[in-house]
């Protein structure tokens, strides 16, 4: 399956944090702390303004990017967990 968002939104599968610490112990599923960067899937074509123009996002697939800890709603698409959020919700670019 595949998921084209619309407007101003991206859709991010979330980089998640080592197994374990630098000094060895290893981390529980509980104690994880929520990803705050991902890799960019796919993106909308853009939002419209007031006067009817298509402004294009900034960011392109395959970019990698920070957004907050609470952000975007999370969906399941073959088994791998996504999420979507609007543009204004990624704080910046990885270079």
């Amino acid at each position: 399956m595949s998921l084209r968002p619309l407007h101003d939104r991206v859709l991010v599968k979330p980089i998640h944090q080592d197994e374990k610490t630098t000094g060895g112990i290893i981390i529980p599923d509980t104690a994880k702390e929520r990803p705050m960067k991902g890799e960019v899937v796919a993106v909308g074509p853009g939002a419209r303004s007031e006067d009817g123009k298509l402004n294009p996002l900034d960011v392109k697939i395959g970019d990698t990017v920070l957004y907050g800890k609470w952000s975007g709603t999370e969906v399941k698409i073959d088994g791998e967990d996504f999420l979507i959020m609007r543009e204004s919700d990624v704080m910046g670019l990885i270079d």
